[in-house]
């Protein structure tokens, strides 16, 4: 597992603030994301200070160029003139770049995935950054969980306090998701399973932390699983149905460079019980239900989490919010039971709903009281593994 530390390479003298850039690119199965970070570090011993990020992000993600690696690299040349815009010309040299692909390259055929990547290498070599080694590689599930983690109790202000109090993170992306806290029971650790518990050293400190990520079980790819279409054959004549969606909707969808034939039930029922047990086949016997999430950590939510409680008028966009488990269940049976109504904003609102519902509730077993924080950004930042990440690659590199 990653070990974090203090940025110890970008020491100014005593008396001089050292100001440094850095560039982290998320490439997940639904887009790309660009992270430009700029870093103050006023102290050789303290943390360095986040001045500032600017994001930008495309769709689709990289995965969608499976067959055209090429034109995946072009998504990644126009983002990296932003960051050309952004990091001033005489930092570019010294200033590191680095790609880390999520679920969507990790759900495809290896051979696909490689040249992809060997694509991104090209196109950042001819880049005027400074390209470390393994600058572009497919990230692991439980590092994107720990790295996520990282970023929000960053920005939460509680990695430098000597209470010891963080919070927890959800993280819902389109191929997988994850779940990632700090545990306060001994019976936590003893009763998960041994590749769920990560300890590392951190900013001085050492952690134990409870993490996991579930691939396939993102947003996206649970969507194709409730419909029984995720690895399906035939996919040139098979029509995927479902009643988590409206009767008269029919689409092709497509995922990870993939089309699927999608469609409701013409004759059939439709609405909230009926899709619950059916996105109930997802989850069950697969989502590890940690012993204490019934208790009273904080849990940050956010990805997707945020997005569809947006969508689904549960919270405001700008300015995010708390809401309890039970909010989304009485939500998502709103829009299952009205599905034409809200078909306009996405007529996979009612599935969505009822997938984070049942993955927070069956899955990892909160309790319907739990408040859960909505979040897209803290202090300004994104919430998201890329921070984390960023902090890491500072630690291993040397750059002057």
């Amino acid at each position: 597992i990653v070990v974090v530390g203090v940025i110890k390479q970008f020491t100014p003298s005593p008396n001089m603030s050292r100001v440094f850039y850095g560039i982290m690119f998320d490439a997940g199965s639904t887009g790309t994301r660009i992270h430009i970070y700029k870093f103050i570090q006023k102290d050789p011993v303290e943390l360095p200070v986040l001045d500032n990020e600017m994001y930008h992000a495309v769709k689709p993600g990289l995965s969608a160029y499976k067959d055209n690696p090429e034109e995946g690299g072009n998504t990644i040349r126009q983002l990296l003139r932003i960051a050309k815009k952004t990091v001033p010309e005489d930092e570019w040299r010294r200033t590191p770049v680095v790609l880390k692909a999520t679920a969507g390259l990790r759900l495809l055929p290896e051979d696909k995935a490689s040249a992809l990547l060997k694509e991104v290498r090209d196109v950042f070599d001819e880049s005027p950054f400074f390209v470390p080694n393994n600058s572009v590689s497919i990230m692991n599930g439980a590092n994107e969980g720990v790295l996520a983690w990282v970023t929000v109790n960053f920005l939460t202000g509680h990695l430098y306090s000597n209470t010891r109090r963080t919070v927890g993170i959800l993280d819902l992306g389109g191929g997988s998701t994850q779940i990632t806290f700090l545990p306060k029971s001994r019976k936590t650790v003893q009763s998960a399973p041994p590749t769920y518990i990560a300890r590392f050293n951190m900013f001085n400190h050492t952690y134990q932390l409870y993490t996991h990520s579930y691939l396939g079980n993102g947003l996206y790819a649970a969507r194709l699983a409730t419909l029984g279409a995720l690895g399906a054959d035939g996919l040139d004549w098979k029509i995927f149905t479902s009643s988590c969606l409206p009767k008269k909707f029919r689409e092709d969808v497509t995922f990870g460079g993939t089309t699927y034939k999608v469609s409701g039930i013409p004759d059939g029922y439709a609405g909230y019980k009926l899709c619950y047990y059916e996105v109930m086949k997802v989850i069950k016997g697969i989502v590890h239900q940690p012993y204490e999430v019934k208790g009273s950590s904080i849990f940050y939510a956010f990805s997707y989490y945020f997005d569809r409680a947006v969508e689904s008028g549960l919270i405001d966009s700008s300015r995010g919010g708390a809401v309890e488990v039970r909010d989304f269940k009485k939500r998502a049976k709103e829009v299952c039971n009205k599905m034409t109504k809200y078909r306009a904003i996405s007529p996979f609102l009612c599935m969505d709903m009822t997938y984070i519902t049942c993955l927070l509730k069956e899955g990892f077993g909160f309790k319907d009281n739990t408040v859960l924080q909505l979040a897209k950004k803290v202090n300004n930042v994104e919430t998201s593994w890329a921070l984390g990440a960023t902090f890491d690659y500072f630690r291993n590199l040397n750059i002057h």
